[in-house]
């Protein structure tokens, strides 16, 4: 269990996923509440190559053993799709606090078995969406708070980029690969965090890759109390990404929502005066920063202080009925309200 003492949470990273070597981990041992200590595999030597990497401690050759280590206070989870739920659930079970890659799971069905876990355990899930923690979606928020936009009342999101791999687990059905869970969730979360609202009813069209089966393009119509939002996100298109926020005084953009970098500052676009030429803009610049340490930073210090995480249980369950809604229409051609 975690040492009361402590003034960083202890973190076990299962599996040796290039997200957790080559973004997470490196940004979480930078952490004024983060340190990471341990990280497994299935290949042991992996785990060790692994490990010396990026400066880990220890390596385990096995998921359980690091599940068992009492000096883990808290598991990374970015593991295939497929391998979310099951994982974060013995890692509940072994009393370690959990952040779990996006998508939670691959259906709502799936994602609901966590919560009556996480409610007898008592420890804290959450799901990684460091977006949710960043300085420039934070500003955001208090912008559409303050009424600089007038009231929202659309949505505009695009997320892409072009992997054509068979043997990437993007471009596998079975690891939940393709467009809707690895981006499209983005979108969706963009959406529901700029209105502060549930869509009750969606309507998606999805087109599949014919060799791989995924989704390679899909977009999609979400229909909300306050407005509507609609999307496009793609693995077979040129990289880009953008967010709209329209409102009926103003709008605001986000250059750079999701992969924000980390050696360069960010900006948002702020627009009062409908000059479609752009004379009216204002910029809002944020200085460099690392959005996965301060992800980690965000739910250690909950986890440290007795708070909520960023994105809790609740909220990636969710995001995981809007998911299934848009994959259901597609299917149904029509449609398709959101279980609540």
């Amino acid at each position: 269990m975690m040492n009361a003492m402590s003034k960083k949470l202890r973190w076990g990273v299962l599996s040796t996923a290039a997200i957790g070597l080559k973004k997470v981990i490196p940004a979480m041992q930078l952490g004024q509440y983060t340190t990471v200590t341990a990280i497994a595999s299935r290949d042991l030597p992996r785990a060790q190559e692994a490990a010396k990497e990026v400066g880990i401690e220890k390596a385990y050759g096995s998921y359980e053993e690091l599940l068992a280590d009492p000096d883990v206070d808290a598991i990374y989870n970015p593991l295939p799709n497929q391998l979310h739920v099951p994982w974060t659930i013995r890692a509940a079970e072994a009393g370690k606090h959990v952040l779990c890659e996006k998508p939670l799971s691959m259906t709502l069905a799936e994602a609901r078995t966590v919560l009556p876990v996480r409610d007898r355990t008592g420890v804290k899930i959450g799901e990684a969406f460091m977006i949710r923690s960043y300085t420039q979606w934070r500003r955001v928020r208090e912008l559409l708070d303050q009424g600089r936009i007038g009231t929202l009342r659309s949505v505009v999101a695009a997320f892409s980029y072009f992997n054509s791999d068979a043997a990437n687990i993007r471009n596998q059905v079975e690891c939940g690969g393709g467009a809707l869970y690895d981006i499209g969730c983005y979108c969706i979360h963009s959406s529901r965090l700029g209105f502060g609202q549930f869509p009750t009813r969606v309507v998606g069209k999805i087109e599949r890759d014919p060799d791989f089966g995924t989704d390679r393009l899909t977009s999609a119509l979400l229909d909300f109390p306050g407005g509507q939002a609609i999307f496009t996100c793609g693995t077979q298109l040129i990289p880009y990404q953008r967010v709209h926020f329209l409102g009926t005084k103003g709008r605001i953009e986000i250059e750079i929502p999701f992969n924000a970098p980390k050696d360069r500052p960010t900006r948002i676009f702020i627009d009062e005066t409908g000059d479609i030429f752009g004379g009216g803009i204002v910029t809002e610049e944020f200085p460099t920063a690392d959005q996965y340490t301060i992800q980690g930073d965000a739910f250690s210090k909950a986890v440290l202080e007795g708070g909520e995480v960023p994105v809790p249980l609740e909220d990636a369950i969710a995001n995981m009925a809007v998911i299934e809604a848009v994959f259901r229409s597609a299917e149904m051609g029509g449609w398709v309200n959101v279980e609540s």
